[in-house]
């Protein structure tokens, strides 16, 4: 069959004419990355309590040596990604997409435990270690998301896949903290609370892995796997290389790059920042945690199909780039909470952005080569992690040297989706139809 006719059949699928196992996958799949993102949720408002429960009572030294290693752990997971996500990418393109999720999901599990009963800072982080080695389940889903999608489809379940996300940061976050208040006694053998989100976390990927053993069909067929596997192709810089062998497919990761790195600006501030200026209590932030993991979801599963047939994968790309600039900015200039809440249904609608782009940079690559693709955006996700904590001291600087702009960080991540936006004007198209190698 001829490339053209192949892509006219995929074309003209329909949800109800696809096969009903595909649906399924696509179920199982989105059941799994929502388990992950829980299991990596509950770690939130838990680690860098249980790093600083290595110096013993709450002090301001104590806290300030925790920042230390939140810092070094960070950088470190990122550091990891960067190196293992374009192998993983490419085992999946030569062996399947199964046997590394599955194996993505057990080492996790593992990890998890490591970091649960970890007697020190150091074997905590050989667990944060080994935790951002394996944590390819969510790239390799990604790759399998685009084995199972057509064209017209491909946007509305990615856009599914990163509702995931949000689930993970709606529930995870509140989940952990009730956990850290139970500590568990069987005879002899006990688990701190401060444990046992580490615990419950590597029960519900364990729970995925198995579920995953007995029902996870594979989804990239024999003809369409790489034929070998190059490890000259599988170090990082080898990987983003792929990004240049396609035509517009550079500029789109550049794209998510900067989409990347803006979205590292609250997980690094966020709690300093929404108490210096507001006087917010952590009680008070996991409902903002929540309400911003709910607007997510909406956002994610209900609007971005919907905008893709009104503006296409482009348009997405660019309104969601927009509406995060402007979300950012709103962030930043706020002058109470009622104009941060204001701005939060204004930010969220910057999730459109990631599926319509993930859509697009899809299209790009042959069948053979989407776990490459995901290896090779895992590893620009790492870059973004590694320069991530730049936003913390920058934050810090602006404190002592231009106190009246403490939103300067929030600016800056406004800026670079500015960036993204004028970059999508101008590169953010379909691709052509490619073969299947």
């Amino acid at each position: 069959m001829s490339v053209t006719a192949q892509e006219a059949i995929e074309a003209g699928r329909t949800p109800s004419s696809r096969p009903k196992g595909r649906q399924a996958a696509f179920g199982f799949i989105f059941a799994s990355s929502v388990m992950n993102a829980i299991s990596f949720g509950l770690m939130i408002p838990v680690l860098p309590a249980l790093i600083r429960s290595f110096y013993g009572a709450t002090s301001d030294a104590s806290t300030a040596a925790a920042a230390d290693w939140q810092f070094v752990f960070g950088l470190t997971w990122g550091v990891m990604q960067f190196f293992s996500g374009p192998v993983l990418g490419m085992l999946s393109d030569r062996f399947g997409r199964r046997p590394v999720m599955l194996i993505s999901i057990f080492g996790l599990s593992l990890d998890f435990l490591v970091m649960a009963f970890a007697p020190s800072l150091v074997w905590l982080l050989l667990g944060r270690v080994l935790n951002g080695a394996t944590a390819a389940s969510f790239s390799t889903a990604n790759a399998y998301v685009a084995d199972v999608s057509t064209r017209e489809t491909r946007a509305r379940n990615f856009g599914w896949m990163a509702s995931a996300f949000s689930v993970g940061f709606l529930f995870g976050p509140v989940i952990g903290g009730l956990l850290t208040t139970q500590d568990i006694h069987i005879g002899a053998f006990a688990i701190a609370g401060l444990r046992m989100p580490f615990v419950v976390a590597a029960l519900l990927c364990a729970v995925n892995w198995f579920y995953g053993l007995l029902v996870l069909p594979e989804s990239l067929t024999p003809d369409r796997r790489m034929g070998s596997f190059d490890w000259r192709r599988a170090n990082p810089v080898a990987s983003l290389a792929l990004l240049r062998s396609h035509q517009d497919l550079l500029p789109l990761a550049s794209i998510n790059f900067m989409n990347q790195l803006a979205q590292q600006v609250l997980p690094g501030i966020f709690v300093l920042y929404t108490q210096l200026r507001y006087h917010w209590t952590l009680s008070f932030l996991s409902v903002t945690f929540f309400i911003t993991g709910a607007l997510g979801i909406l956002v994610q599963g209900f609007v971005v199909g919907p905008t893709v047939r009104l503006v296409g994968e482009r348009g997405a790309v660019i309104v969601g780039a927009a509406f995060g600039a402007a979300g950012f900015a709103i962030y930043a200039f706020a002058p109470n909470q009622w104009v941060y809440f204001a701005g939060m249904p204004v930010f969220a609608l910057m999730g459109v952005m990631q599926p319509g782009l993930q859509g697009l940079m899809t299209q790009h690559v042959s069948g053979s080569e989407q776990g490459r693709l995901q290896g090779a955006n895992q590893s620009t996700n790492g870059i973004a992690a590694i320069l991530g904590p730049a936003f913390p001291l920058i934050f810090a600087f602006t404190l002592r040297h231009i106190p009246g702009l403490p939103g300067l960080p929030i600016l800056i991540a406004s800026a670079l989706l500015g960036v993204a936006m004028l970059l999508s004007l101008r590169f953010a198209r379909r691709g052509p139809p490619l073969a299947v190698a």
